[in-house]
């Protein structure tokens, strides 16, 4: 492992406490409505769409979003990115409290507030790499995703608390509050100006600078596969997150799954606090693929088994290893991309990893319905073969589902890994040398 400085910078530490506890309120804000949605209507389509919408337009404005990073001011685009979703939480609070909440108005707010965290995330990982010293980007990282993975163990937890105590209302009101509290630590941070040159009259247009970005992967090509690979992989963990409660509901009871759950993102936070204290290894590309082959395993072994001891163990393996896959591209991308770029890398890598989750969340039941389940119904056509090796009935066409996808995670894995221009990526590319890049860390 590296051996990183000993404390992160002031300004990052701000930078980061303000997003772990924005990014937890929002994910509290997601499941209180998503819950809400469902008692409203019984309906898991409309539950559906508010993933869709909360995911899809922060997709679609992403190129355009890392032309804006870098291009303006980085911090008063988190802040105004922070205020944009903070006015959308306050306004659905003000919906619910006087009774005219419908369902459009959620989709429409929830949209709107993916639209602002489209311009907001690439900002603040591109501002991460100007607020400090390389040594600290693996341990950055690290405590990035510690904040991501909080969005999942910590806020379905304290939601749910909290909606029997204060109701909806209340809890979009905590959320607020947190985007108030990421917004006043975002006033408190300096972030270093890019060239002056950017923004001024003169400069490329938007498209040109849009194209600009995608020029910039296209010619090179190793970090282009990489992005590939990593999106099959979310391709496959997107079948993952729709159909493992299904599978694991076929043999035991939602209390039990709830377990599972909590359990299984633990090893979420295990891995990220690993990468917060230790770092990463030195050669990140092997290290790379070699925990997506770790996830691949976890994933394919959950579909063996029909018991929740050995499922929570492979899942939680699973969850382990994405922290270090995460923290590895990302630390590769501050390293070897130029600070101007990094905000259109950063988007459209966004931009293509998340179209392929989104892609698995449109696929994934119609295959396991259509398809796979059937296969491996009692006397389906894979029921004597397969069958025999993974059981037979319902939640097994899941089980085959998963298999395949761990597998398909682990053939992406030595593909990727096996193509010279990736394997070769930290030798081709110089680390990027930063204007006044020994003044990071002291402020």
């Amino acid at each position: 492992m590296n051996n990183p400085p000993a404390k992160p910078p002031k300004a990052f530490l701000r930078l980061w406490l303000g997003q772990a506890v924005s990014v937890s309120g929002s994910g509290m804000t997601g499941f209180a409505l998503s819950v809400d949605t469902y008692q409203r209507t019984g309906s898991a389509t409309f539950f559906a769409l508010i993933t869709l919408f909360a995911t899809l337009p922060g997709i679609l404005i992403s190129p355009l979003a890392g032309v804006v990073v870098d291009r303006f001011n980085r911090r008063k685009i988190m802040i105004l990115s922070d205020a944009g979703s903070a006015l959308t939480t306050l306004a659905l609070a003000l919906l619910f409290w006087s009774g005219r909440l419908e369902l459009w108005h959620v989709y429409l707010l929830v949209g709107i507030s993916s639209f602002c965290g489209g311009f907001q995330l690439p900002a603040a990982q591109a501002a991460v790499t100007q607020l400090v010293p390389k040594e600290f980007y693996s341990r950055a990282s690290g405590m990035i995703q510690m904040s991501r993975g909080m969005q999942f163990i910590v806020s379905p937890a304290l939601a749910g608390s909290l909606m029997g105590i204060i109701g909806v209302p209340g809890v979009l009101m905590v959320d607020l509050a947190t985007f108030l509290f990421g917004i006043g630590l975002l006033l408190g941070i300096r972030i270093p100006s890019l060239d002056k040159a950017q923004g001024e009259n003169g400069s490329p247009g938007w498209g040109t600078q849009i194209l600009d970005g995608v020029r910039y992967l296209a010619g090179r090509p190793g970090m282009l596969v990489l992005i590939g690979a990593i999106a099959v992989g979310n391709l496959m963990i997107g079948f993952l997150i729709v159909l493992v409660a299904p599978m694991i509901l076929a043999f035991t009871t939602e209390t039990v799954l709830g377990v599972m759950n909590s359990l299984s993102a633990l090893g979420m936070m295990v891995g990220s606090v690993l990468v917060s204290v230790k770092g990463l290894p030195k050669s990140l590309v092997p290290s790379l693929f070699l925990f997506m082959m770790l996830g691949g395993l976890g994933l394919a072994a959950m579909g063996f088994w029909t018991h929740p001891l050995p499922i929570t163990v492979a899942c939680f393996l699973f969850f382990f290893s994405m922290p270090f896959v995460n923290a590895c591209q990302e630390t590769i991308w501050r390293r070897k991309i130029e600070v101007d770029m990094q905000g259109r890398v950063f988007a459209l890598t966004r931009m293509i990893v998340a179209s392929a989750s989104t892609l698995a969340f449109i696929l994934a039941g119609p295959l396991a319905d259509r398809v796979f389940e059937p296969l491996l119904a009692p006397g389906g056509e894979l029921a004597d073969s397969v069958g025999t090796l993974i059981g037979v009935g319902p939640g097994r066409g899941i089980a085959l589902m998963l298999i395949l996808s761990g597998g398909v995670i682990l053939l992406v894995s030595v593909v990727g890994y096996l193509f010279p221009g990736v394997r070769s990526l930290e030798s081709d590319y110089p680390d990027v040398v930063r204007p006044g890049e020994e003044a990071l860390g002291t402020a």
